[in-house]
């Protein structure tokens, strides 16, 4: 474990400039995030598992104080439940944002107080701690709804203290995404997967993402600020080409900046 115990404190010490944000990198996909007067967990992944190449670097005790949590889907390095479990014995006061679709289960699994879980659909708007949060669906390798209709997998646009910034959870691209991401206006940051897909991986459970050229034209098109890619960096048959990523980026997108971050290390955008 290589992340100070105090980030959260850290984090939200930084006298941040009207549009900029900052980030800790944790593995995977999770990151905490401080944006406007928030610090936020995102797809937060902390619980020890099995074949995890970047070990957890918190614990409950560390993120008990975070405004808000989000899980863009129901897998485990996504939606920790034995973290949130955790977290509701601890007190927690934070709101954690899921998808409808899973928002019954999440409150049995971790004993939240309903009032807590807030359940999003693609399109919803919710804001929480200052922070302005919309719901887009997410094709984890497809867009996939339940019986009710409701998708099971989503990102987040977040936008507070003049930054906007964009959450893909695990996504694949699909038909009118970047349409509607150019619809918000300028991002500061995408958070984007770039571990990307195949047959070997499909056949054995791992359902995939954009892989490294795909988050970069995504990225570039839109003229984000900042690219940061993830879900590269966990599982073994599972990886990502970080360095790919920036060196296709300053090819095809000079403009584009591509930050990869370091695990427990806080970054400015």
């Amino acid at each position: 474990m290589n992340t100070p115990k105090d980030i959260v404190r850290r984090l939200r010490a930084l006298d941040l400039a009207r549009g900029e944000i900052a980030f800790v990198h944790l593995g995977q996909l999770g990151f905490l995030l401080r944006i406007g007067r928030a610090v936020a967990g995102c797809d937060l992944f902390l619980s020890p598992l099995e074949g995890r190449l970047v070990p957890p670097q918190l614990v409950a005790e560390d993120v008990v104080g975070i405004d808000f949590f989000f899980g863009s889907h129901d897998h485990a390095d996504h939606i920790d439940r034995p973290l949130w479990y955790a977290l509701a014995r601890l007190g927690t006061k934070a709101r954690f944002l899921v998808p409808s679709a899973v928002r019954n289960s999440v409150v049995e699994d971790t004993g939240l107080k309903p009032v807590q879980v807030i359940g999003m659909d693609d399109g919803d708007t919710h804001t929480v701690a200052g922070v302005r949060m919309t719901a887009l669906a997410s094709a984890h390798e497809r867009l996939e709804r339940d019986a009710l209709g409701r998708h099971l997998a989503l990102g987040f646009v977040m936008s507070a203290g003049g930054a906007r910034v964009y959450h893909s959870g695990d996504c694949c691209l699909y038909d009118g995404l970047q349409a509607r991401l150019a619809s918000f206006g300028p991002l500061t940051v995408a958070f984007l997967p770039i571990n990307g897909r195949d047959a070997w991986r499909l056949t054995h459970g791992f359902i995939g993402n954009m892989d490294v050229h795909e988050a970069v034209e995504l990225a570039g098109e839109l003229a984000v600020s900042a690219l940061v890619p993830g879900h590269h960096d966990m599982f073994a048959p599972n990886l990502g080409d970080a360095k790919e990523c920036a060196a296709f980026a300053k090819a095809k997108y000079p403009d584009l900046r591509v930050v990869v971050p370091r695990v427990g290390r806080i970054l400015r955008v």
